[in-house]
This record gives C-alpha cells, structure tokens and sequence, in this order.
C-alpha cells in the first residue's frame, strides 16, 4: 500500500518541520524526476512512482541521522502506517549495489535490520527508479549525475565502493533510457540551467560555527 500524493505531501510538509533542511525539497524533485520517467517507460505507474520519490527520504524526519539511520527510520514509520511499498522504497534506495553492499559486518542494529531485508530483496523496476532519480534530484532542482555525485562526495567524502555504486547507477540510467527512447535528461525540466549552479554543500544547523 502507499499513501495518497496529497498525503505525502502532508507528511514531507510536517517531517520538514521536525527536521527543517534541503532534503525536503529534494524529495520532491526525486518524485517529479521518478513521476516523469516513468510516464515514458511502457507498463510504469507515474503517480506510484511520483509518491515512491516523495517519500524515499521520509525517515530523515527523526533528525541529522545516518544513512542506515534514515533508512531504517523511514521503513519503520511507512510500516507504522501500513505504507508497505514505501516502506520497501525506504529500504532500498541508499543501497544501489543491493546485496552487494555488504560485504561487511553490521556494526548497528539498524544496519543488521537492513543487510537482513536487501539480503532478500530482490529489485524491480520502483526501486531501481528511485535509486536513480536519488542521483538526478537536488533541492534546486535537477542536475547530470555526475554533478549530483560531486555534490555528495564534497557533503560526505569519499567512501569505500562509491565508485561501483556510480558506474550502476549509469546501467540502472541506460536502461530507462532504452525503455523511454529518449535520455532521461530530455524529461527533467530546466536540468541545462540547474546543472550549471554551483552552491556550497549545505551544512546542518548545529554544526555551523558562530558569529
């Protein structure tokens, strides 16, 4: 099951307000990125799709938190609302590589939680959308996933498999774009413009140093 649009709407609207930041907007774009693609893919729900990227990030509604943090936080509050298919998006979408991510020991509960699920998980088209559309969407607006991998290295640096997970990120993109015969850059409004802007990496409130 999903929520309405309208009511993942409300619920990024009131998550924002539990934890203010660009995340938020960047959900959305993530769901209009998600929405557009689909509407070009034979056999793809726009709206489900449109609703899968509102609330991808949702879990990020506790706090500045970790991604196995966020991740879990989310799965567990769409399963509190009987939101199943966004509970599983939640889930997924950090984790492009799925089972090949973990190639390591969980040292959390929450990351135990979700090697266990993405173990057994097998990825369908949803999920692989959304893993995408992550790497399309920013707060202002959409950029090439080369700019949006940038973005992230210079908030988080460089972590062990980045590369992997860059280089399946372009097949996952390749193969949308085969199934839509055009690139998905071609249904992205605005993205030449977008691209082009360079703002400093966004840094949480309570880290910001004083006047």
């Amino acid at each position: 099951m999903l929520p309405t649009a309208a009511e993942a709407m409300q619920e990024l609207e009131l998550a924002g307000q539990l934890n203010p930041g660009p995340w938020v907007k960047h959900s959305i774009n993530v769901g209009i990125a998600a929405r557009n693609i689909a509407e070009k893919v034979p056999g793809m729900d726009p709206e489900k799709a449109y609703i899968l990227g509102l609330m991808h990030d949702i879990g990020r509604r506790v706090g500045i938190v970790s991604i196995p943090k966020h991740v879990y936080e989310g799965y567990l509050y769409c399963l509190s609302k009987g939101w199943d298919e966004a509970a599983r998006i939640c889930m997924t979408h950090s984790y492009v590589l799925m089972q090949d991510e973990f190639h390591y020991d969980p040292s959390t509960p929450e990351e135990t939680a979700i090697k266990e699920y993405i173990l057994g998980c097998t990825p369908d088209d949803y999920d692989r959308l959304i893993q995408l559309c992550d790497s399309l969407a920013t707060d202002y607006g959409f950029v090439i996933i080369e700019k949006r991998f940038v973005d992230v290295v210079r908030r988080y640096g460089i972590m062990e498999g980045y590369v992997n997970g860059w280089n399946k990120t372009f097949e996952i993109k390749e193969n949308f774009e085969k199934r839509m015969g055009c690139s998905v850059y071609d249904v992205l409004p605005d993205i030449g413009r977008t691209t082009l802007l360079s703002p400093p990496p966004w840094t949480p409130p309570a880290t910001k140093s004083k006047a």
